[in-house]
């Protein structure tokens, strides 16, 4: 039983030990018994400067307040997705973002256990753009317009419901309310709501555009209201977003994304006009306008709580609607071909349009990544298209299987393209002379009368 115990423990460790994901056990005095090779690169340290030690002597700067892994220790009770920032026995400043569960046994509190994400490297790069946008002056020192490169002349359509939409957007592009545009991805939205900031009394001031997905809540706080001095460990005067973007536009992106608790701080600035940077008692005042957009519907965003209702009536004094490529079939062949203009100049190719089966194909696909996904598809084939016409030998391989998958059989069929029947040739020649050679790439070579690194890339290409 206690060989058991023994490997069992053995093979837990090495579990523990290969996660990608730091992780950090300590006993109820604090002490560390567990500290992986991903949590010791997180920090900054070698395991052996940390496991038997005790936390606080390991990680100076941390106290039994602000350590996560000591305050469960002693509330007994689970901490879910906590910033923590401290500095480490060096000195060096880490940032992380912390689970942190308490460990029973049989009733018994005997540790806790932290899986920790380091978001330092994402804080930095923030950091820098934050501080690049406060540096994106003139040299009289007045601050410039971001690059809002679009205008609605480049928002190409055919559609009468989308040409509505257009025309209704210039219009109220030159109201101070706020905006709210909701589409699926793909639509078009950032595209869209630079064109409102460019057709706006504000166009010639800064417009802003940050993505509320993925960035850790503490950082988002502060990358939108700024910081200030002592607020956190290293903290400086920095101003925010709204800040920044006074005068102009600030375009936030996937609200639905936000958390709760700062979509609420986002409605005070909204009905107040003023930002509080984070930690600092003063508040300053902004003329910002917000356009937020999201890639659901509202009614679903705030049935799932991820958009609260007062925020929604606050943002939605304009709304719209981005409709789906789907729903918009003339824009589907007018767009395929404004592309692969684009594309011939950029790739300094001829290409002459697309087959009728391409065509066919276009109008019937459900395009569930809409305009962006009809662009990337018209770029990968102009780059393997070898005519001057687009065919669906060229589609994408995903494309092809999605659409072979909704018609129940293969797109190809019997071909009569005359590059597809030699490319069968060619394959079953060489699997025929690397049978007769026993395999020799060497001998198959000769008897194909083709070098042999050529044969190699040909059955490299073959098995791929």
């Amino acid at each position: 039983m206690s060989a058991f115990s023994n490997m069992t423990e053995e093979i837990l460790s090495a579990i523990l030990r290969g996660i990608d994901e730091a992780i950090h056990v300590v006993d109820t005095n604090g002490i560390t018994i567990f500290y992986n090779e991903v949590a010791a690169r997180h920090d900054g340290l070698e395991i052996p400067e940390v496991l038997g030690k005790p936390l606080l002597s390991v990680f100076p700067s941390l106290n039994r307040q602000s350590s996560t892994l000591l305050k469960v220790i002693e509330t007994k009770k689970p901490l879910y997705n906590e910033n923590q920032s401290f500095v480490n026995l060096h000195g060096k400043q880490i940032d992380t973002v912390n689970t942190t569960l308490p460990i029973w046994v049989d009733g018994e509190l005997i540790g806790a256990v932290e899986i920790a994400k380091d978001y330092s490297r994402i804080k930095e790069l923030s950091e820098r753009l934050v501080e690049a946008q406060k540096n994106f002056k003139r040299k009289s020192g007045k601050m410039i317009k971001q690059q809002a490169l679009y205008s609605f002349k480049d928002m190409l359509t055919k559609n009468p419901q989308f040409k509505r939409v257009k025309n209704e957007a210039e219009k109220l592009a030159k109201s101070d309310s706020p905006m709210l545009v909701y589409g699926e991805s793909g639509t078009g939205k950032e595209l869209f709501v630079q064109s409102i900031h460019n057709a706006s009394h504000r166009a010639n001031k800064p417009f802003i555009a940050q993505n509320c997905a993925a960035i850790p809540e503490n950082l988002l706080e502060s990358i939108l209201f700024g910081t200030s001095k002592g607020s956190y460990t290293g903290a400086v005067d920095r101003p925010g977003l709204f800040e920044l973007a006074n005068g102009g536009t600030l375009f936030l992106d996937e609200l639905n994304s936000m958390p709760i608790d700062l979509q609420a701080k986002l409605l005070r600035v909204l009905e107040d006009g003023a930002v509080r940077r984070v930690g600092s008692p003063n508040v300053v005042s902004v003329d910002v306008r917000i356009i937020s957009a999201m890639n659901e519907y509202p009614a679903q965003a705030m049935e799932q709580k991820q958009l609260r209702t007062d925020l929604f009536y606050r943002l939605n004094v304009l709304a719209f609607e981005l409709i789906p490529l789907r729903q918009r079939k003339e824009d589907i062949l007018y767009l395929a071909g404004v592309f692969i203009d684009q594309f011939n100049k950029k790739l300094k190719q001829a290409i002459s349009g697309m087959d009728d089966r391409v065509r066919g194909t276009f109008l019937h696909h459900s395009w569930p990544g809409n305009i962006r996904e009809l662009k990337h598809t018209i770029e990968y084939m102009m780059n393997v298209c070898e005519g001057t016409t687009l065919s669906c030998l060229d589609l994408p391989v995903m494309m092809k299987q999605s659409i072979e998958k909704a018609s129940g059989h293969r797109m190809e069929g019997k071909s009569f393209f005359l590059r597809e029947q030699l490319n069968r040739f060619e394959k079953g020649l060489i699997e025929e002379a690397m049978a007769v050679t026993g395999g020799n790439i060497q001998k198959a070579a000769s008897m194909l009368d083709i070098p042999r690194q050529t044969l190699q890339y040909k059955l490299k290409k073959m098995r791929t």
